[in-house]
């Protein structure tokens, strides 16, 4: 399988998750599938946020070196730089997530009705890039190889289930009407993007540091339920099991 093949079947299947709608409820309104939502929700917690912890802060570290070598030890901040990076993206996405927040009860009527807003589009609009970014680094990926490439998958698409759920959650039947696909378009967009442009090295540090800051948020806001309704052992046990599969990989 040549590179190209091999990043264009991951898009696909992380698009596939939007596509879907996976974790955001379309599929039925009662009881007993909600509670298994929220099961599988749980589950998707616990490898996103394994993932940040066992893969992807260590590697922001290997990524600073690379940083460091493109921009020489003189460079001013040249250790912290990527840090910064991270800490920008993961304030973006907060300020983003704490603006939906804080108008969510003036927003209900128009949620309930399905009207879209400016809230709306500018949180869909900033999921959408992070989608692209998360396309774009695909093609690196496997040039890393398949299993760097498998794993970088299933993290992201997991970490889309609940991210899909989150937004459902916010936005109701609008998301899961049209949302959805905008989200879907945009990581194959990303891909096409990191295809027609490789990324050099330290280009893809950069990178890789916005994405890093994007995934902590989004797993410490959206995937760890703040209403009570996730399921403990679910999120244990996948954190642990991912966990060790990414030791051992």
């Amino acid at each position: 399988m040549d590179v190209t093949t091999g990043s264009l079947l991951a898009a696909a299947l992380i698009a596939g998750i939007f596509a879907l709608g996976l974790g955001s409820g379309k599929e039925s309104a009662e009881a007993s599938s909600q509670r298994r939502r929220w099961f599988v929700v749980s589950a998707a917690a616990g490898i996103s946020v394994a993932y940040v912890f066992v893969d992807l802060l260590p590697e922001l570290a290997a990524q600073n070196h690379v940083l460091r070598e493109a921009g020489g030890e003189s460079l001013q901040f040249a250790e912290q730089r990527i840090y910064v990076l991270a800490l920008l993206s993961f304030v973006v996405m907060y300020g983003l997530e704490h603006l939906v927040l804080a108008r969510h009860e003036q927003r209900r009527h128009a949620v309930e009705h399905g009207r879209r807003d400016a809230i709306y589009w500018l949180h869909l609009c900033g999921f959408a890039a992070y989608g692209a970014l998360i396309g774009s680094l695909l093609v690196e990926r496997e040039e890393r190889g398949l299993l760097s490439l498998a794993v970088y998958t299933f993290a992201m698409a997991v970490h889309f289930v609940v991210v899909n759920h989150s937004l459902s959650e916010e936005h109701g039947e609008l998301y899961r009407r049209h949302g959805h696909w905008v989200l879907a378009a945009s990581v194959l967009i990303g891909w096409g993007l990191g295809r027609i442009e490789p990324l050099s090295d330290a280009a893809f540090a950069r990178l890789f540091a916005l994405l890093a800051g994007g995934v902590v948020i989004t797993s410490l806001r959206a995937e760890l339920p703040d209403d009570r309704r996730g399921r403990f052992w679910p999120f244990c046990i996948s954190a642990i099991g991912f966990s060790a599969l990414l030791m051992f990989a």
